[in-house]
């Protein structure tokens, strides 16, 4: 028995198939369940929470700042019991609940560029942002020398990642430096203080498609800051200049000066982190009396000056606006700093590396009396800033912006160079990349001892985000 001719599939109804499949074919492609499109989604989404995130957080941390110099103004020497039982205590809680959200977060986001996906289980988790997120309130309510900049950056990539992970798209390296770029544009009001800082201190490589990401993200985070917060400048609009002849000798001595004691802070700051002296490893083994003995030292310094507490921004705009401070604001503000950082707190050093660099500038008028107040201000926060952190155009992207000192760009860059010269000679590996070792595998570690520099083993995600 042969079987049955099937018959052919009528003309029209072929082409009305085929004209079906095309469609689907094309929706899969381009329609709204779409790859592209869910990545788009996942992308404005993204940038549009952590954008609110940052204000809130900014509003949060200016609150508990206020709140903690109102009742050190009643009860003055309060925090010389408050401050090291709530370092302590802060610490203490930390490394129990979530230990990935000590320090800065900057760190923290260099080294989950190695692996975003697990990242997200420690370093760019829900649970570490939260923690992130009140601990550093806390710090600033007990006066701990900390800036919010830094956490913005970890609690940012955390919130990109995890839209990205909700519209099932891959959480890549350029996700976490997209998200850690917008929220450094959205911490400071700085759009291209985002780019630049991305470029230069979170990614060690960089192509198209990070350039796209990155740019997008740090335009919507920007746009949410600036429709809610309005076009506000972060310090103040600076419009002092220098002369040509001001500068041949102004920029040098800034330079050097502020490379000098930024380079003491970031190897000082290493060799604690890092070291492997028996001193400096019995005492990372004692985090919680570390963080007690850092308290007093805080303590000791905010009680007896009443100007070393929290950011130390309002004492930094008083003298970029023309205001004298005591001289030794600068080495004092150095010292609570210091002290804050290595205890373990969750919390930043950009706005009190701001401060200290402030301090210097201020220093610097006795120097240079017939210059303008606040561009000799501006050149000792370039200088000092790029010495802690390594970063110059950063640094000057972000001083420029925020302060709308575009008239003094060229000798804020000549500054920062210099700056960055002479800190190299002093430490030679920038801050944040050798803080990244301590939240890498054990692998990654040897990988980037062997190279260098953490550097080298961070480039390769990028690459193949």
């Amino acid at each position: 028995m042969t079987d049955p001719v099937e018959a052919p599939e009528p003309p029209r109804r072929a082409r009305m198939r085929r004209t079906a499949q095309r469609l689907n074919g094309l929706a899969r492609r381009h329609g709204p369940t779409a790859p592209i499109w869910r990545r788009r989604a996942a992308i404005l989404t993204g940038a549009i929470l952590l954008g609110l995130a940052a204000l809130l957080f900014a509003h949060a941390a200016d609150w508990a700042s206020g709140v903690f110099l109102r009742l050190s103004r009643r009860w003055r020497w309060a925090p010389m019991i408050a401050t090291p039982a709530g370092f302590a205590l802060l610490v203490w809680l930390t490394r129990r609940v979530a230990p990935d959200a000590r320090g800065s977060g900057i760190p923290q986001i260099m080294a989950a560029r190695l692996d975003p996906e697990g990242a997200m289980r420690s370093l760019a988790s829900a649970r570490t942002a939260i923690v992130k997120f009140g601990m550093t309130l806390a710090a600033l309510l007990l006066g701990a020398s900390v800036g919010r900049e830094g956490p913005t950056v970890q609690i940012s990539a955390t919130i990109m990642a995890y839209c990205h992970r909700l519209f099932r798209v891959p959480v890549t390296a350029s996700v976490m430096v997209a998200g850690g770029a917008a929220g450094v544009a959205a911490a400071f009001n700085t759009p291209l203080a985002g780019v630049t800082f991305a470029i230069e201190e979170l990614a060690s490589a960089y192509d198209q498609k990070m350039t796209l990401l990155v740019m997008t993200a740090v335009l919507i985070s920007g746009m949410v800051s600036l429709g809610l917060a309005g076009d506000y400048v972060y310090f103040g609009a600076m419009t002092d200049v220098v002369s040509v002849r001001q500068a041949l000798t102004l920029v040098p001595v800034a330079g050097v000066l502020g490379g000098l004691a930024g380079g003491v802070f970031s190897r000082l700051m290493l060799a604690f982190a890092t070291a492997e002296l028996p001193v400096m490893a019995a005492l990372r083994r004692r985090p919680v009396a570390v963080a007690a003995v850092a308290g007093i030292v805080v303590a000791l310094l905010g009680c007896g000056t009443g100007m070393t507490w929290g950011t130390g921004y309002e004492p930094a705009r008083l003298i970029i606006t023309g205001s004298s401070a005591p001289w030794w604001f600068g080495p004092a503000k150095f010292g609570a700093t210091l002290a804050t950082a290595v205890s373990g707190l969750p919390g930043g050093i950009f706005a009190p590396s701001l401060a200290v660099g402030a301090g210097l500038g201020d220093l610097l008028r006795l120097l240079f009396p017939g210059t303008g107040v606040g561009a000799v201000a501006l050149l000792g926060m370039t200088a000092y800033f790029t010495g802690v952190v390594r970063a110059p155009l950063t640094a000057v992207v972000i001083i420029s912006e925020a302060t709308a000192s575009r008239g003094l760009l060229l000798p804020l860059l000549a500054t920062a160079l210099i700056a960055d010269w002479v800190a190299g000679m002093i430490s030679r590996e920038r801050l944040y990349h050798g803080l990244s070792r301590a939240f890498m595998p054990k692998s990654d570690q040897r990988r980037a001892d062997m190279g260098g520099s953490p550097a080298s083993s961070l480039a390769a995600p990028a690459r193949l985000a």
